[in-house]
């Protein structure tokens, strides 16, 4: 146990340790609540994760969802946990999500800008359990002008560069599919126009776009909120150990541009460090085998707030199928020789013309399923087939129409992938089933009776397009299914992936309050979890689309308050 200082460097009320939306969410109510609050984090920007992601928060019976007239209620949310989670997570905690979930959104849009418009149309993603909705519980975070961060702008972590236009340029879900009809619709061009002028005047003075959409809106917007009220905010510290007092978390030890300072914190700390999806050897230690070599996460997600609150007796949780959320990444090398990751989230593998497949050149999952069951069901064929990686396969048409992985729709050359092996090519099935390594019977078969699917519109061995989710990132305009099409023109292309991790789920047990439980099943006073250094709430399942960050979220606002003593906002 590390000694009390006789003096403190630092004194504060609460310290919070981690600069997602979690930790950016607990400092700012903290701020809020009448605490002297610090943000430590590790790196020089803000955002961790959180800046990657598209921002999304899934947040069941919120009041924009009411206003739109969706049913959707505590019981109807919390039915749907339940049928999901079942027993690997404690009832007590998505009870507390569900309960305080639109009130930490009430709460943010009263004192704060932090806002969000809800998603009317974006389903959970198992539409086969109870309690499923068809939309109204995901939310999007409002754009913001990054502008008005002045010199504090570069603070803001940038996102996957993949996912934006022309090396710089934010779009959102929305405008990324009116965009693909630039050529057919005025609205589009209008749109376009609008975007690229905005974004050529943003390049005169800034390296990047100045209009934050997705995480980095929500990044953004906590960030100016946190300076606004004057909060501390401490970069490129890295934090050491914790500090108790007769059991209680008092503060914790620094390093601060080269020095140790001890920082009091009187009523606590809270974890937000992003759990470990970017440390080799905890992915190692808790992760199915094969373990993933690369991850879509921020590269600080290490685990070391874990490890520090394990030293001084709390508790991890237990383990589960895999311990991560997932997504199916494509690898590539970058020009500049950095890895890129991206993620196949929702743009091509649920559109009309596509497979999945293994070693076999069998299909093993329907494509349409969300990134996290997708991964999973990579992992569940691996174990009797070859699955990790696996081949998205398509025709050239499907390029050209819908893009595959980091190649945009209408990209008209696409040799360059070739050259760089992002993308396998030949004229004919069978030579690309020799080309990617998988059995050419068993492609050839899966092709063929893919196509016929198509042709009838029914998926008769998987159901791809049967459900509301699966259709809302299909092609409306594609009949008579919109996730099914033929493969039949050449060339053929194929694209590997494999499983990388967006989060973790595993991690430390809390209480509905977020304090952290020792191993004996107590809190240790003063010690808080959110995001991913609490254990999985939803136990290591995926629900919706901004789930993983309403979740931190939500019990970020549940740890300042508790630290606060309950206290309404001032």
């Amino acid at each position: 146990m590390v000694s009390i200082p006789a003096k403190w460097d630092e004194e504060y009320e609460l310290v919070v340790l981690g600069a997602g939306a979690g930790g950016m969410t607990a400092a700012l109510v903290a701020s809020i609540e009448g605490l002297r609050t610090l943000l430590i984090e590790k790196s020089d920007q803000v955002g961790g994760t959180t800046a990657y992601s598209s921002g999304t928060v899934w947040i069941p019976n919120n009041g924009q969802q009411r206003q739109l007239g969706a049913t959707d209620d505590a019981a109807v949310a919390l039915e749907y946990l339940d049928a999901l989670v079942g027993n690997r997570a404690s009832r007590e905690l998505r009870e507390a999500f569900i309960a305080a979930g639109p009130g930490m959104l009430d709460y943010l849009a009263q004192h704060t800008d932090v806002g969000f418009r809800v998603y009317s149309q974006l389903p959970d993603y198992r539409q086969d359990l109870a309690g499923a909705t068809l939309g109204g519980r995901p939310l999007e975070p409002l754009p913001f002008d990054g502008r008005a961060l002045g010199k504090d702008f570069d603070r803001v972590r940038w996102p996957i560069p993949e996912l934006m236009l022309f090396g710089g340029m934010m779009v959102t879900r929305g405008e990324a599919a009116r965009l693909l009809r630039i050529g057919r619709s005025w609205d589009a061009f209008w749109l376009g126009a609008n975007l690229v002028s905005r974004f050529v005047f943003d390049r005169l003075r800034y390296k990047r776009g100045t209009r934050l959409v997705l995480g980095n809106a929500l990044t953004a917007r906590l960030f100016r909120n946190l300076l606004d009220r004057r909060v501390g905010v401490w970069f490129s510290t890295k934090t050491k150990r914790l500090i108790l007092e007769q059991g209680r978390v008092c503060g914790l030890a620094a390093e601060r541009d080269g020095w140790e300072v001890r920082v009091h914190a009187s009523r606590g700390v809270v974890l937000a460090g992003g759990g470990f999806p970017a440390s080799p050897e905890l992915r190692e230690r808790y992760f199915p085998k094969p373990v993933a070599e690369y991850t879509s996460a921020f590269e600080g997600c290490v685990g070391d707030t874990l490890l520090m609150a394990q030293e001084i007796g709390a508790s991890l949780g237990p383990l589960g199928e895999d311990n991560s959320l997932w997504f199916p990444s494509s690898i590539a090398t970058r020009k500049d020789g950095s890895t890129a990751v991206y993620p196949h989230i929702v743009l091509d593998r649920a559109k009309p013309g596509l497979v999945a497949v293994n070693a076999a050149g069998r299909r093993f999952v329907n494509e349409a399923v969300s990134y996290h069951e997708f991964t999973r069901a990579m992992y569940r064929s691996h174990r009797e087939v070859a699955t990790i990686p696996a081949w998205l396969v398509c025709d050239r048409r499907f390029i050209w129409k819908y893009g595959l992985g980091m190649i945009r729709p209408m990209t008209p050359f696409l040799r360059g992938y070739v050259k760089r092996s992002y993308l396998k090519v030949a004229d004919s099935i069978e030579g690309l089933a020799r080309t990617i390594g998988v059995d050419a019977g068993g492609l050839g078969e899966t092709i063929r009776a893919h196509n016929e699917f198509a042709r009838t519109g029914v998926d008769a061995q998987f159901g791809k397009g049967e459900n509301a989710y699966d259709r809302s990132w299909g092609d409306p305009a594609h009949l008579p299914n919109p996730c099914l099409g033929p493969i039949q023109r050449a060339p053929f292309f194929a694209v590997p992936v494999v499983p990388t991790p967006l989060g973790t789920s595993l991690g430390l047990l809390t209480d509905a309050h977020a304090q952290v439980l020792d191993r004996s099943g107590r809190p240790i006073s003063g010690l808080y979890a959110c995001g991913n250094d609490q254990h999985s709430a939803v136990g290591g399942e995926y629900p919706g689309a901004g789930a993983e960050l309403g979740l931190a979220m939500v019990f970020g606002f549940l740890a300042a308050r508790h630290a606060a003593g309950g206290s309404l906002g001032r």
